[in-house]
């Protein structure tokens, strides 16, 4: 298998305003770090070659030179000014990127990712050219219209998580294009330019966190490992 350049491009552009915290949820403290440590730390583990890119606001630039300080060897990181949606931020990440690279986007309150995923991943991109983390929808659900409700079948859905994962040929030419706002992650900026996405296992425990309760439920998934 070819070696490429792996840059991991980490969103954190949360404002914390669902967890009724002042301090923005990629901050807050889990299992003694906060929660971008855990995020940052997966993988800088998972390749030892791995550059990361971190894309926050530039208010928050800070206290993310706080965060480094919990590494005992300060990973090969890069802090980007973020944009106005998670599209431009994504964009000014990719700038870093470079040609020949396997580019990971991931969000900065996945804490729980899994080095085994973002190797799986890797390896998925480069014989699909991209790899999207998915896993199953285990509850019933309903669409609503106009008329009222339906249930459709949970089989037929998939719940996608990150690291969103591409060959840079394929993703860096998808983000020269116009904004839409129809583009919800990387997938469909990629799908937008006719690129085939390639799905793959994703994990329960990859939990995003965005409400009091996901800081529990990561706190009890960390003290399993």
């Amino acid at each position: 298998m070819e070696q490429r350049k792996k840059v991991a491009i980490i969103v954190a552009g949360g404002s914390g305003s669902r967890m009724q915290s002042a301090i923005p949820k990629q901050f807050l403290e889990l299992a003694g770090k906060p929660v971008l440590y855990h995020t940052i730390a997966a993988f800088a583990n998972a390749f030892p070659d791995m550059r990361i890119v971190l894309v926050l606001p530039e208010a928050h630039f800070e206290t993310a030179e706080k965060v480094l300080t919990h590494f005992e060897v300060r990973p090969d990181i890069t802090l980007v000014k973020g944009g106005e949606t998670r599209f431009h931020s994504v964009r000014n990440g990719l700038q870093q990127a470079g040609s020949n690279a396997v580019v990971f986007v991931h969000d900065g309150v996945r804490p729980l990712v899994s080095t085994s995923l973002i190797r799986r991943c890797y390896e998925a991109a480069l014989s699909h050219g991209s790899a999207i983390p998915v896993i199953d929808m285990k509850d019933s659900i309903r669409e609503t219209n106009a008329m009222g409700n339906r249930a459709v079948d949970r089989e037929k859905y998939k719940i996608v998580q990150t690291p969103q994962t591409f060959l840079s040929e394929i993703i860096l030419p998808a983000f020269d294009q116009p904004y839409d706002p129809l583009f919800t992650d990387e997938a469909t900026v990629a799908e937008h330019m006719g690129h085939f996405v390639h799905l793959v296992a994703g994990e329960e425990a990859n939990i995003k966190i965005t409400r009091p309760l996901d800081l529990v439920i990561a706190a009890a998934l960390l003290a399993e490992r």
